[in-house]
């Protein structure tokens, strides 16, 4: 894929504030990272070409471990599974699962890429700059959060790892939604990993 000429200097911005930032050489285009869950792996790649500060947020929070022990809170079957949220790992908070996040909120980054299998994506609160950690991934192209939701990454191996997770049982919401596991799908941890070639 080649990048045009604004992606190429998103991209090169994206690497300097990396490198002051401290952080590990995540720089090109095919950062990796590994989600791990009880119900196996998935390989993300990511995308700073297009969302270079969402890809830094996603990684300096796997990187601090925020997102060790969270769950998979919401599952739409058919269509996206919902993750990312803090206050997931406390079942005694069950009733605020889908409003917790990092105290802070991120600026949208709303591109081109669509949103169908496997890509990784912000989630908010109506408002496309109220992201802050929870993410959500297709289970099926949605065109209907193009351009809506900040799409920064791609599933590359695990799919049927998302399936699973995409066909755990689940039971209706406050809302009436039908839409909360009733078995935990926990986030073990999400890592960065070598670029590919």
């Amino acid at each position: 894929m080649s990048l045009s000429s604004a992606d190429m200097t998103s991209l090169r911005l994206f690497q300097i504030v990396w490198i002051l930032a401290g952080m590990p050489a995540l720089l090109s285009a095919g950062a990796m990272v590994t989600l791990e869950t009880n119900l196996g792996a998935m390989r993300f790649e990511l995308w700073p070409e297009v969302a270079p500060k969402t890809v830094a947020n996603f990684v300096k929070l796997a990187e601090s471990g925020f997102y060790d022990g969270t769950a998979f809170h919401r599952v739409i079957r058919g269509r996206v599974v919902y993750g990312g949220d803090p206050l997931s790992k406390d079942s005694d908070q069950a009733s605020n699962w889908g409003n917790g996040g990092p105290g802070y909120s991120i600026q949208a980054e709303l591109n081109e890429r669509k949103h169908e299998f496997g890509v990784l994506s912000m989630d908010h609160n109506g408002n496309p700059n109220s992201a802050g950690s929870r993410f959500l991934i297709c289970l099926a192209p949605s065109p209907n959060l193009n351009r809506r939701y900040t799409a920064f990454g791609k599933l590359v191996s695990g799919s049927e790892v998302l399936r699973k997770i995409g066909k755990v049982p689940v039971k209706a919401i406050a809302s009436g939604e039908r839409s909360r596991p009733t078995r935990r799908v926990a986030v073990e941890s999400i890592r960065s990993v070598e670029s590919r070639p």
